[in-house]
């Protein structure tokens, strides 16, 4: 694993893709630290130093979620965004809390697998590419069984790699068996979390498992074919499951969104919704403060695993969650409503801002895109308007505003005898001011 960030480094690098919220950046980088910290303690320690959960509260649009995803990636940890919201209590018709953890362990595999496939991508390759040399010579005459000599196999490596070789249809094998399709069952509604591999058990059964067909491709579509299994066969499929059951207990991050819209309402009487409501926050309690569940990659710990929650709170307030589920959230950062400034430095500042995805979208179809200063501050004193008019979205009010202001541009860029268009503060206002003053039609299309 790369060499951990200090807060410091982690804050600078969200910064790079983060405007503003400095209290939310440091909770989070200090969270991330912890974990290198707890490493480094004795290990009579480690299992008693907990993971300080963190609960952010901010209007919609702020980077809540952001700052969690960008701080997963940093950490090169499994990370999982769920909605509170669509939790049931156990008894009712729904998802059960734990199918957030079974949903980590399928990021964290997912994670150790691109990894270990890159670890042997070269070798996966040159391997891929011995085949295809051999399956061209054969398919030109000569017999296969014959090996090829270390000076035909470069020179048709070259070609292959050359292009020259792209259309010399060869022959391989590809599966075909019942067992994809039972793989298949695994993305269905709930049979992920049945705990049974049923490809596993059709495997050995005879004339099921393992079949495959023979099927004539271009040389370059059968490299693609071939590279994919040997870098199946390269890899180890148990160690990749326990380093995967590993991680996702030890550096898991789970963003537990919409918490707020699962506490009662005020300290109101408990009846009805706040009775349901009161039950997903009992059920997620155990997963919180620790416990094991059953996956079908095996068992995994929750002790360790980070818990990021986050909510507008708009009608309640963490007070409102049950006490026991407050303890385990001691962080609390409230994040900062957007300024106008704020909304200026998000077109332009982040390294995928806004108005740099706009420029690099239409520049596939030749049009050079740029804006003045003055309509790139027009642009963020509009969307804060339209926010305080009508329900506060945050960032989000700028895409709405682009793509009203970028429609005609977009839909005619291939047309254009023009390549270039220069978006001045006049062109916004031409588009967007009746918009944006007509509170009754901002509050519908902006």
């Amino acid at each position: 694993m790369a060499t951990p960030l200090t807060p410091r480094e982690i804050v600078g690098e969200l910064d790079r893709h983060i405007v503003g919220q400095n209290a939310a950046k440091r909770a989070v980088a200090i969270a991330l630290r912890n974990r290198w910290r707890r490493r480094q303690a004795s290990q009579e320690l480690q299992e008693d130093i907990t993971p300080k959960n963190i609960i952010l509260m901010g209007p919609t649009g702020v980077g809540k979620t952001e700052i969690a995803r960008r701080l997963a990636k940093l950490a090169q940890a499994p990370f999982v965004k769920v909605e509170a919201s669509k939790f049931t209590e156990v008894g009712y018709v729904g998802r059960d809390v734990e199918s957030m953890i079974r949903d980590l362990v399928d990021a964290s595999l997912n994670l150790v697998r691109q990894e270990e496939r890159a670890r042997v991508a070269e070798r996966a390759r040159e391997n891929a590419e011995d085949r295809i040399a051999d399956l061209v010579r054969g398919g030109i005459g000569r017999a296969n069984t014959q090996r090829l000599t270390d000076a035909e196999r470069e020179k048709l490596r070259a070609q292959l790699r050359a292009g020259t070789l792209d259309d010399t249809q060869v022959e391989v094998e590809v599966p075909d068996s019942p067992v994809s399709f039972v793989r298949n069952l695994g993305g269905a509604p709930g049979m992920g979390e049945v705990g049974l591999n049923f490809a596993e058990i059709f495997k050995g059964v005879p004339g099921l498992g393992n079949r495959t067909r023979k099927r004539r491709l271009g040389a370059r579509e059968a490299l693609e074919v071939l590279e994919q299994e040997e870098s199946e066969r390269l890899v180890d499929p148990d160690a990749i499951t326990r380093e995967a059951l590993s991680r996702a207990q030890s550096d898991g991050i789970i963003f537990l969104d919409e918490i707020d819209k699962i506490a009662s309402r005020g300290g109101a009487r408990e009846t009805g919704a706040d009775v349901s409501r009161g039950g997903v926050q009992r059920d997620l309690l155990p997963i919180v403060e620790g416990s094991t569940v059953m996956t079908k990659h095996g068992l995994v710990k929750t002790d360790h695993i980070l818990f990021i929650a986050a909510g507008a709170f708009h009608v309640s307030k963490p007070s409102d969650l049950i006490p026991e589920l407050q303890g385990r959230f001691p962080i609390r950062v409230e994040l900062e409503p957007l300024s106008r400034e704020d909304l200026a430095r998000i077109l332009t500042e982040p390294r995928s801002a806004l108005i740099k995805q706009y420029v690099a979208l239409l520049q596939t179809e030749g049009v050079f895109l740029a804006f003045d200063d003055d309509a790139i501050v027009l642009l963020a004193e509009m969307a804060a308007t339209v926010n305080e008019r009508s329900q506060n979205i945050g960032a989000r009010r700028l895409h709405t505003l682009l793509e009203r202001l970028l429609e005609d541009v977009a839909f005619s860029a291939s047309e254009l005898t023009d390549k270039s268009f220069q978006v001045t503060k006049a062109y916004v206002s031409e588009k967007l001011a009746s918009l944006v003053q007509d509170e009754d039609v901002s509050r519908y299309i902006l």
